[in-house]
Formats: structure tokens, C-alpha cells, sequence
């Protein structure tokens, strides 16, 4: 059996969800600070944890349990993310992810593992361009030739076209439309 502990702000998700998870559920609770408390207590083995909560956020309290954490919110920027990840939560899920794949993340939390929603796995596989690449990338979206970017970025034509090379490898385009529409798709513009 594992130990979860919930913390959610909203009733209907703090009850469904444990009502969903059943007797593993030791406390459910809707402000970081009586979840902070009963913690020590309960001994959870895996806390899952919203991120907007009243008084304390849950990023602030992530450091506060002494169990892993999952973060099961509605908030997916890549900020959210990252500052939850930094805060040291072991896994993030987004709200509407399956029952399976909750069930799968507190397994993997409470294994010492990280898991994170698929839809961020396909986030965070997106091209990794450096800034110079993104320099061109935004020249080459403003319908710049090679030539034309290399006077205005002042490189040689040659850097220039091995830049709009290299966009496209990452990208997986094969033509500048090509790369402007994945780029703008990913964000990347």
C-alpha cells in the first residue's frame, strides 16, 4: 500500500480524487498549511499537490514534506514547471490527465522516480535553437534571403545559410515555410 496524502484547494477534485484512489488515500486537504501539519503525522509516502492554493502555494510548501511530491495542476506553463521541479517536486501532472496515468505517477514517485504528464514530455522535446539560430530563424520568418540576414546579422553568407541549415536539421523542415510553420507551432517564433 501507498500512502498518498492530497492537497487541492477545489472539494470536487480533493474528494474525486480520493474517492478514485481509494484506501491508499490517508488525508486529503485543501490548504498547504493543515497539509503540512497532518503530514508529519500521516507518514504519506507520496504527497499530490496542486499548485494554487490559498495561503501558501503549493511551490512554497513542496520543500515542507518530508514525502515525495506530485504536482497534479491545471497550470502547465514551462515556468510552472520548472519552479516546481526546482522546488524539488519528483513528478507533474496536469489536471485531466487519466486516473492510469495518476496512478502510474505516484507509483513511480513513491519508487524515488520522476514522472511528468506525456504532454510535457512532447513539450520539452521541442528543437533546442541558440540565440543566434533564433536570430536567423525570426529573419528567415520576415521573408529574409540568406543574403539579406548575413548583411543584417553582419556574418558571411556562408554562416548564415549554416545557420538556416542547422534550423532546419532541428526542426525537421525541409524548406524555409516548412520551418517557419513548425517554429510557430512550437513556439519557437
Amino acid at each position: 500500500m501507498t500512502k498518498i496524502l492530497i492537497v487541492d484547494d477545489h472539494p470536487i477534485v480533493r474528494e474525486g480524487l480520493a474517492a478514485a484512489l481509494g484506501s491508499d488515500v490517508v488525508g486529503a486537504f485543501g490548504t498547504a498549511e493543515d497539509a503540512v501539519r497532518e503530514a508529519k503525522r500521516l507518514k504519506p509516502d507520496v504527497v499530490v499537490l496542486d499548485l494554487e492554493l490559498p495561503g501558501i502555494s503549493g511551490i512554497d510548501a513542496i520543500k515542507d514534506f518530508d514525502a515525495p511530491v506530485l504536482v497534479l495542476t491545471a497550470y502547465g506553463t514551462d515556468e510552472d514547471i520548472d519552479r516546481a521541479l526546482a522546488a524539488g517536486a519528483k513528478g507533474y501532472l496536469l489536471k485531466g490527465a487519466p486516473l492510469d496515468d495518476i496512478e502510474r505517477a505516484i507509483a513511480a514517485v513513491a519508487r524515488g522516480e520522476s514522472f511528468l504528464d506525456p504532454r510535457i514530455k512532447r513539450r520539452e522535446s521541442r528543437p533546442r535553437l541558440t540565440n543566434r539560430e533564433r536570430d536567423v530563424l525570426r529573419l528567415v520568418a520576415a521573408g529574409n534571403s540568406n543574403k539579406a540576414i548575413a548583411a543584417k546579422l553582419r556574418i558571411s553568407e556562408r554562416t548564415a545559410k549554416f545557420h538556416v541549415t542547422s534550423i532546419f536539421t532541428k526542426l525537421g523542415a525541409e524548406n524555409r515555410a516548412q520551418a517557419v510553420a513548425l517554429a510557430a507551432e512550437q513556439h519557437l517564433l
